[in-house]
């Protein structure tokens, strides 16, 4: 079915229909809805060539994804794209991934934008005082950052979690609990999220008088391999930690198994509080001793900026909005008081 057979059938103009598929704030949201509803019974898709010349936008959203022998996959990336993707898939829109090197994004990054591929982009891991966020600013399209970035001298939109409060609260309990020598086990040191957790937990222990040493901590690419080197050499201290607040459920796993390996039982000798992305093949609750977490689904983060994004290339959403979402604390088996 082509257009002008669609919009015969709806008794509507082609103009009316080409612009209900494409976003336009003109539209009644009934009208929108009736459109997408028979173009999805009837299979009808737009041509993208024939959208850009009608409409001036390619119904695309674009991610620069940063490729090379030192980037390895995240699972954390794949459930935040397959979020993003279940929302474009249902509001007839595209992703398209652009790979780049590493060290030079910003080429490609120009390239996209000069050669008009998508209409919106957004931009993951950001670090301190992140260029690829002013280059992005200073090209003009429309973008949304899923993170936020310290140091520049600009707003922009993003989405969040509150990270800080997160690490401050799981600290904080382990505290309570009766803990003095608390570990974090965090992300690369550089990304903006694992600053944010080390403030968090910083400010808890400080609230007590205590300390996060430098032996207390280990910043690493969480993977569970790394999970497992570095609880192995924190617990091979001398003055071992009683508790580890973790920064993945994926290096939880690795810690467990340093933990067993170790002679270590959790959570009698080692309190364990890991952060939880909500992944659905891999759940707290199925650990050999369930989980401590705190909570936030990233599919649902990618669903949300995927929505962000369809909003403002349909001139729905404008200006530097922050969005920054509450965690969750989720007590389970994995905490105990500390050790005599």
């Amino acid at each position: 079915m082509n257009l002008k057979q669609l919009a015969r059938m709806l008794d509507l103009s082609q103009t009316t229909v080409s612009r209900a598929l494409n976003g336009y704030p003109e539209v009644s949201e009934e009208t929108r809805r009736r459109v997408s509803d028979a173009a999805r019974q009837h299979g009808y898709r737009p041509n993208p060539s024939a959208r850009r010349l009608a409409t001036g936008k390619a119904g695309m959203i674009g991610y620069v994804m940063p490729t090379g022998a030192s980037v390895d996959i995240d699972p954390h990336f794949v459930e935040f794209l397959s979020g993003l993707g279940d929302y474009v898939r249902a509001h007839e829109l595209d992703l398209v991934l652009s790979p780049a090197e590493a060290d030079d994004e910003e080429t490609t990054y120009r390239r996209i934008v000069a050669n008009k591929l998508v209409d919106a982009l957004y931009i993951s891991a950001p670090r301190h005082a992140d260029s690829r966020i002013a280059l992005v600013q200073d090209l003009g399209i429309p973008y949304i950052v899923h993170g936020r970035s310290e140091g520049l001298d600009f707003d922009y939109p993003f989405l969040d979690i509150d990270n800080e409060a997160a690490f401050h609260d799981a600290t904080r309990l382990m505290v309570q609990l009766g803990h003095k020598r608390v570990a974090l086990l965090n992300g690369e040191e550089a990304q903006t999220f694992a600053i944010c957790r080390e403030r968090g937990v910083r400010r808890a222990l400080e609230a007590s008088g205590l300390v996060l040493p430098p032996a207390m901590l280990r910043s690493v690419a969480m993977t569970e391999e790394n999970g497992y080197r570095a609880t192995r050499s924190l617990l091979m201290q001398s003055e071992a930690p009683t508790a580890i607040v973790c920064s993945s459920l994926i290096m939880a796993l690795g810690v467990v198994r340093a933990a067993r390996d170790l002679g270590r039982s959790i959570p009698r000798d080692l309190s364990l509080i890991a952060h939880d992305d909500v992944f659905p093949w891999l759940k707290p609750e199925n650990f050999s001793v369930p989980l401590t977490t705190t909570r936030s689904s990233i599919r649902a983060a990618g669903q949300r900026i995927a929505e962000r994004l369809a909003a403002r290339i349909a001139g729905q959403e404008a200006g530097a909005l922050g969005e920054v979402w509450p965690v969750d604390l989720i007590v389970r088996s994995s905490i105990a008081g500390a050790p005599a």
